[in-house]
């Protein structure tokens, strides 16, 4: 009789009946004996197995897929040096470029007076419209209110610290000023960009999700830039635009302001950004904020307001929320018909009716020509 007590993975005993060899092989010869002492040794074998076997088999359940969980390496930075957070969208998501389509081009237009107040009523014959200096015959010319998709880029850094309120305000300003059909999403930045709100119409939701920014870390503005044109490159809508919220420039991002320039060069995005600039600026990225904001808006066809007192921040958001709902639209089919896929410059002029003051008009500066 052989007994067999393994311990299991609480170092609990596990009891194996008794292994009980009665087997009747006649008078105990010697080659009986070999034979019994075979089986003997088989036995336990066999035993010492299905012991194994059991002990293993709890080990053996757990790799199913679900339960398979790799973590990531973590690399340590050098002494000294900060290391730069990466976006969540890795390059590749827009390696295809958005370009127009050679057969209509449209480009939206703002128009406004000396006093930032949107001019609405103009008729098509107060537009002069050309590209590469050569004019274009406008074919199609509306004033819709059409559903936007909009996605605000809203600055959590540190130096935000003392203007949150005021800043999440604006956002809800601009919000209650929207189309009800409009969809909304947020994303948040300080040391990298994360997606706070996807895309919504309620304003209660945006509003409860607002009150978990809280600012600290660097500012990784063109990062999150970025992901707001990946992120609304997949909207219901086909009119897309991005608010820029922030106070000074960038000091954190994996992209350049050369690669964004053309990033939002390429893409049929419209650009607003509300800059929130100190008087005295504490770092060279903050003195340069400015130049980059307007740089990146003005590209396409938006625009960046500069506050300099915080309590102005909700009045600056609805008048970009105005300037979204009287835009004109103009449509025309190029005379250049080469699909070289090369930069074409667009430029529109206004023929302001008698008595108006001078106005000033706002459009992309022009778009990629279809490659062959």
């Amino acid at each position: 009789m052989l007994s067999f007590h393994p311990l299991d993975n609480a170092g609990q005993q596990v009891l194996f009946p008794p292994l009980l060899i009665s087997m009747n092989l006649g008078p105990a010869s010697g080659q009986n004996q070999d034979i019994r002492e075979a089986l003997r040794r088989a036995i336990i074998s066999l035993g010492l197995f299905s012991a194994v076997l059991i002990l293993v088999s709890p080990a053996l359940a757990q790799t199913d897929d679900s339960q398979v969980h790799i973590t990531p390496k973590a690399h340590a930075s050098s002494q000294g040096s900060p290391v730069k957070k990466t976006t969540s969208e890795p390059r590749s998501a827009l390696t295809k470029p958005l370009v127009a389509n050679v057969e209509l081009v449209l480009v939206p237009v703002t128009v406004t007076d000396p006093m930032n107040r949107a001019i609405i009523g103009l008729e098509k014959s107060n537009f002069v419209l050309s590209e590469d200096n050569r004019p274009q015959v406008i074919q199609s010319f509306h004033t819709e209110d059409a559903p936007l998709s909009l996605g605000v880029i809203f600055d959590t850094s540190k130096s935000m610290s003392n203007k949150m309120e005021q800043a999440r305000d604006a956002v809800l300003a601009f919000f209650k000023t929207a189309n009800p059909q409009d969809d909304f999403f947020i994303v948040t930045f300080s040391d990298s960009p994360q997606l706070l709100v996807d895309f919504t119409t309620s304003v209660e939701h945006i509003e409860n999700r607002l009150n978990y920014a809280l600012p600290h870390g660097h500012t990784s503005l063109l990062d999150a830039i970025y992901m707001g044109l990946s992120k609304v490159r997949h909207s219901q809508y086909q009119r897309r635009a991005l608010l820029i919220i922030s106070d000074g420039g960038d000091n954190h991002s994996r992209y350049s302001r050369g690669e964004i320039k053309r990033l939002v060069e390429e893409a049929d995005v419209q650009l607003y950004g509300i800059g929130i600039f100190d008087t005295v600026f504490k770092t060279p990225e903050e003195r340069t904020g400015k130049a980059l904001l307007d740089a990146i808006t003005q590209a396409t066809g938006g625009r960046t307001f500069a506050i300099r007192d915080i309590h102005d921040l909700p009045q600056a958001a609805g008048a970009i929320a105005r300037e979204l709902r009287n835009q004109y639209v103009i449509g025309y089919r190029s005379d250049n018909r080469a699909r070289d896929g090369k930069w074409r410059r667009i430029k529109v002029k206004i023929i302001p009716p008698p008595g108006l003051p001078h106005l000033h008009v706002y459009s992309k500066s022009g778009y990629y020509a279809p490659a062959d």
